[in-house]
């Protein structure tokens, strides 16, 4: 049986623990919606160049038409987390990742894989992938910018001098159902059929804008900017989903430690009334031994 020093020990360590995982909480709660509101001012930003780029195919409409690569490898962005307590975040999509790219029929020797997040990668490697390149993660939504611009840094690195033929985005985002639900993107080659739409679409006003830069500089601007965008919004509902994955896996601890801290203070409790009741039953045996051996005396005296 523990000792009451034990158990006010492993009370004390108990309470430490709880006050850690409510702080976790508080940060994730908060993080949550510093990256949705992030995700919220994209559109506008989005809208800006999808505008952008329909002025653009409205009057060169083979702009986007290029030859698609038929050979090469093919990229798989995967965004992960560098910390954990997130329960399956890192592992579900990596896993996604590797099916999507098996159901694509991708050959392993033509995968290339950038994951973002050590978590990720860690993952990715203990289900027998290659990791070829790994980044961290920003832990702010600041940090997400220079984040999007080495993944698209690289990715051009891998267009000359690996030719790959297509590049995937793999993420978590929240949805109605999971708090972490697998999301697969294309980002290269360009979906042509969204450009033609583009071109197509009615113009918000009566006067079309006009523009003085070249047309194919003008155009690959834009492009660039879309991919960013995506890029940067992956990141943002990865992170705000591993944040909202977190919270969960914080509440369900601390419900558990709250449980094991009152199963603790009830064993305290009965263990400090046993050893009182034995400190009063050893008085009061003390006092009978004592109260006996004053009668013996009196009766011999």
């Amino acid at each position: 049986m523990e000792t009451l020093e034990t158990l006010s020990r492993r009370i004390a360590t108990t309470k430490d623990l709880q006050s850690i995982v409510r702080t976790m909480k508080s940060l994730s709660a908060v993080s949550i919606r510093q990256y949705e509101r992030a995700v919220s001012a994209l559109k506008e930003y989005s809208r800006a160049t999808e505008l952008g780029l329909q002025v653009l195919l409205h009057e060169s409409p083979l702009l986007g038409i290029e030859p698609v690569r038929q050979e090469g490898p093919t990229v798989a962005i995967v965004f992960g987390s560098d910390h954990g307590l997130c329960g399956r975040f890192n592992e579900q999509i990596s896993r996604f990742a590797q099916k999507e790219l098996r159901k694509r029929g991708v050959p392993a020797g033509d995968r290339l894989y950038l994951a973002v997040g050590f978590q990720a990668a860690s993952k990715l490697e203990a289900i027998g992938q290659q990791i070829d390149e790994v980044f961290f993660l920003s832990g702010s939504v600041s940090g997400l910018t220079a984040t999007a611009h080495s993944v698209l840094l690289k990715i051009d690195e891998w267009r000359t001098a690996r030719g790959i033929a297509r590049v995937l985005l793999f993420h978590n985002a929240c949805s109605a159902e999971e708090l972490a639900s697998p999301v697969c993107l294309q980002l290269l080659p360009l979906d042509t059929d969204w450009l033609h739409r583009l071109g197509k679409r009615r113009w918000p006003s009566r006067v079309l804008p006009t523009y003085t830069m070249e047309s194919q500089v003008l155009f690959s601007s834009l492009i660039r900017e879309h991919l960013f965008i995506t890029i940067f919004r992956a990141g943002a509902e990865s992170m705000a989903s591993e944040h909202a994955t977190r919270l969960a896996s914080m509440q369900a601890a601390e419900r558990n430690i709250q449980e094991h801290l009152e199963e603790m203070t009830s064993a305290f409790r009965h263990r400090r009334q046993q050893a009182i009741t034995e400190e009063l039953l050893d008085i009061v045996g003390g006092f009978e031994t004592l109260r006996t051996a004053d009668l013996s005396a009196e009766d011999e005296q």
